[in-house]
């Protein structure tokens, strides 16, 4: 029914081991994923300390700001906008990424990492129940 394959794959690794592209271990793909999750929290923290300022937004910012420079080896922080967002919707987007961080770091066993995203997660849904209480 199926004609055998005559040819070599196009995909095989004929060169060996030295291949013409770079390869990154699991653990540096992992360590990248969580850098990026934690470098777009601390932005979004960054956004809400810029509309409602408080120094648990404060604490939360330096200790994301020292997990992104451990992770990547520096950081480049992203200068708040002042467009005038919804705080609901910071506090949203900040759980997710929350959560997201959460997941990446507890696949690499990162407990500081794991610890402050279990953190940021719990203090952001506060903030929406909070809120969601104010508003009724």
């Amino acid at each position: 029914m199926y004609e055998p394959i005559r040819a070599k794959s196009v995909h095989s690794t004929m060169a060996g081991p030295t291949s013409d592209f770079p390869h990154r271990t699991r653990e540096e793909e992992l360590d990248i994923q969580l850098a990026g999750h934690l470098a777009a929290l601390l932005a979004v923290t960054d956004e809400l300390r810029a509309l409602t300022p408080t120094a648990d937004l404060d604490a939360a910012s330096e200790r994301l700001a020292e997990q992104v420079t451990r992770l990547r080896g520096g950081l480049v922080r992203a200068v708040p906008t002042g467009e005038d967002r919804e705080p609901a919707a910071l506090h949203r987007r900040a759980h997710t990424l929350a959560g997201r961080a959460l997941v990446v770091a507890a696949s690499r066993a990162d407990t500081a990492a794991a610890i402050l995203a279990a953190e940021r997660m719990d203090a952001h849904t506060a903030a929406l129940d909070t809120r969601t209480l104010a508003s009724h």
